[in-house]
């Protein structure tokens, strides 16, 4: 069992209340990790020691932030294995997607690093003779990161890596379905000698996080909330921030559109399929949650699709290689069942899995979907995916934007410009030709339009979300006024 303490002010301390909670692992109910529940008295004092820092570290050079987060990623890819042992425990995950989150955790971790010599300004003509101006970016303040479970390292590197390079402090608060892979994070940045206040750590009982959140939104030196999460919590956070004029960047769910069309090359787009759709259970935000093929290939391309979906072993991650472990918990297998019947009832085939008793479900795939069907428009977060068949181009263009959401996407298809011009049309913040919907890197810019959210992380995209941007004026030569 791991026992996880908040961070504050540099130090590892208990909650001022005494309590903590328990994250039990999905399979066997066994307690994962025991972490201290924050009060908001906690997450007060951490807003406190973040703003005493701010200062200082703004104005630390950026060669010193620079050495200090790739201090962080070295300490990072040190932690590898606990990282791996607390995802499987905490939240289910399998290998191969726990040591990935760890890669991308630390790839993030050097690009923020390389990032800090690139918050750059401009200069600016000006209409005033002598007058020389230049757009200027600085960092904004007191920084609240809040990542989910689902990809823990990835998130949560990226709910304080760019922040911190830009010269912000961070109060980073952990999901409390993964408090303790959360807090190794942290570790690595302890490890890495940030200095006290820069960077703090709070975990929470789950009927605390609100108050927790409003308490340190309502704080005047928080300048800044990054929020990765449900569309439906993301809203109320931006209806909080909203209410303190608090700028808010903002990644939250998908319902991603995966198009086969009638020329793809089929075991490619079978591939690109399977990976997206059921890389950790399809508890990805980039998920693909919508197989919209050309009713041409259709046939084809499911029987194809249903033979890979078969062969992906389903099992305990902690005894050996699987592609499906668990899913984060058993409210998820009941949604999940929910869409099935529903689909089924109203006229959809059963390519292959089905309804699931425990965490650990099968590959699931239904086919001839249609827009009656609650899978066709809500997200299942599971690997219970549906196939919906298009007439042609502009019909599947028509499927792919009838959501409300608009994350990842993807197209498949032998006609690159084509493609191209689709992907033009398709309503979503990214968009892979030839690619799988779930894809990312460190230094790309990252998110989604409609309910998938506002802003964008990785690069100099995330700069320029997580600085302002300053005017600022010198008068080299005499000015002439008119009175």
């Amino acid at each position: 069992m791991n026992q996880t303490q908040l961070f504050i002010d540099g130090a590892r301390v208990p909650s001022t209340a005494g309590a903590s909670f328990e994250r039990r692992n999905p399979l066997d109910n066994a307690v994962a990790t025991e972490a201290a529940a924050a009060t908001t008295e906690d997450a007060l004092a951490a807003v406190h020691s973040a703003a005493r820092a701010f200062p200082a570290w703004s104005q630390t050079g950026p060669g010193v932030r620079r050495n200090m987060l790739d201090s962080a990623a070295r300490a990072l890819h040190d932690k590898s294995d606990a990282l791996v042992a607390a995802m499987m425990a905490e939240t289910g995950a399998s290998e191969v997607w726990a040591r990935f989150n760890v890669h991308l955790g630390v790839e993030t971790l050097r690009e923020a690093a390389a990032m800090t010599t690139q918050i750059a300004g401009e200069v600016i003509p000006s209409d005033i003779p002598g007058s020389l101006a230049l757009g200027v970016r600085q960092a904004a303040g007191v920084v609240l990161g809040i990542a989910p479970w689902n990809a823990p390292v990835i998130l949560g590197v990226r709910a304080v890596a760019t922040p911190l390079a830009c010269g912000n402090t961070v109060i980073f608060k952990g999901s409390e379905i993964c408090p303790a892979t959360h807090g190794l994070i942290v570790e690595a940045f302890a490890d890495a000698g940030l200095p006290p206040g820069v960077l703090n750590y709070l975990s929470n009982a789950p009927q605390d996080a609100p108050a927790i959140v409003d308490a340190i939104i309502a704080a005047p030196a928080v300048r800044r909330v990054n929020f990765t999460g449900s569309t439906q919590v993301g809203k109320l956070i931006a209806r909080r921030c909203a209410e303190y004029l608090t700028p808010a960047v903002l990644e939250l769910g998908g319902k991603a559109p995966l198009l086969v069309l009638h020329d793809a090359d089929l075991d490619a787009a079978v591939d690109g399929a399977a990976f997206g759709a059921f890389i950790n259970s399809g508890q990805v935000c980039m998920s693909t949650e919508r197989i919209i093929v050309d009713a041409r290939i259709a046939d084809d391309f499911v029987a194809r699709l249903r033979l890979k979906a078969m062969a992906l072993p389903v099992g305990d991650p902690r005894r050996g290689s699987v592609v499906l472990g668990s899913v984060c918990d058993m409210a998820t297998v009941q949604r999940c069942n929910a869409l099935i019947e529903d689909a089924l009832v109203k006229g959809a085939t059963l390519v292959c899995g089905g309804r699931a008793d425990t965490t650990l479900m099968s590959a699931t795939l239904l086919d001839h979907v249609t827009p009656e069907m609650h899978i066709f428009h809500e997200e299942s977060f599971g690997p219970v995916k549906p196939i919906i068949r298009a007439n042609d181009d502009e019909h599947a263009i028509a499927l792919a934007n009838d959501n409300q959401y608009g994350l990842s996407s993807a197209i498949f298809s032998r006609d690159a410009a084509r493609a191209m011009q689709l992907a033009r049309r398709i309503e979503s913040g990214i968009c892979h030709i030839n690619g799988p919907t779930v894809h990312d890197e460190a230094q790309m810019p990252f998110g989604g339009v409609k309910g998938s959210g506002i802003g964008r992380f990785g690069g100099k995209a995330g700069i320029a979300e997580f600085t302002d941007l300053r005017w600022i004026t010198l008068q080299t030569t005499p000015r002439h006024y008119p009175f």
